[in-house]
């Protein structure tokens, strides 16, 4: 059972949210809140899976709360649902701790599947929201903080990967290898980018260039 809660000030949007996810098998809604300081004072009681997080919220704005709830639980994973589409909140988003980013016209069996990749340490973002993250970083001159990570081709085709919002399983097929190979290659990632997490590494990437 994936265990979901959700930060969305829409009555009626949060209302059908979480009637969407209580009527699917495996899925389960523990919380719904309508701001972020609710959230914060309860998420570690409910302790979700995921959190759908929406980004234009009264009080503290849903970046925000990204931060501050990735301080509390910083293995939680976070999946933006917003209508904004903006290039600068998409990154925010991730470089905030995000694991990936939707819109809010995306149909409910896409959610749900989002939402499982998301449990299952994928990256998932909408088709044009991964197209805008993949435009951003081909037409962004070389950074000149970027880093000498010593990436391998096959970890720079394996980080593409995230990036675009694929999960492991899905690059493992791409590449034609195992997902345990996948694993491992993260595992080598993540200690020469010096980072925990996958949107960390996502936002790593993006910021510096390196794919």
């Amino acid at each position: 059972m994936i265990s979901v809660a959700v930060v969305e000030d829409n009555n009626s949007i949060r209302e059908g949210l979480k009637i969407l996810i209580d009527g699917t098998d495996g899925y389960s809604c523990t919380a719904a809140y309508s701001d972020c300081e609710t959230m914060l004072q309860n998420i570690k009681k409910h302790n979700p899976d995921v959190l759908l997080m929406d980004i234009g919220l009264p009080g503290i704005n849903g970046i925000e709360g990204i931060k501050k709830v990735k301080m509390l639980l910083p293995d939680l994973a976070i999946l933006v649902l917003t209508i904004y589409e903006e290039n600068e909140l998409i990154f925010e988003a991730l470089c905030a701790g995000a694991c990936g980013y939707l819109v809010k016209k995306t149909p409910p069996s896409k959610l749900l599947e989002a939402i499982r990749e998301a449990y299952e340490g994928g990256a998932p973002m909408s088709s044009h929201i991964a197209r805008k993250v993949i435009d951003f970083f081909q037409k962004k001159p070389a950074s000149s903080q970027k880093g000498n990570y010593d990436l391998t081709p096959r970890e720079k085709e394996i980080l593409t990967g995230l990036v675009e919002g694929y999960n492991f399983k899905a690059i493992a097929d791409s590449l034609f290898i195992s997902i345990e190979t996948v694993r491992f290659h993260f595992r080598n990632i993540y200690k020469k980018l010096h980072v925990h997490s996958q949107s960390e590494a996502v936002a790593k990437a993006i910021k510096e260039g390196l794919i």
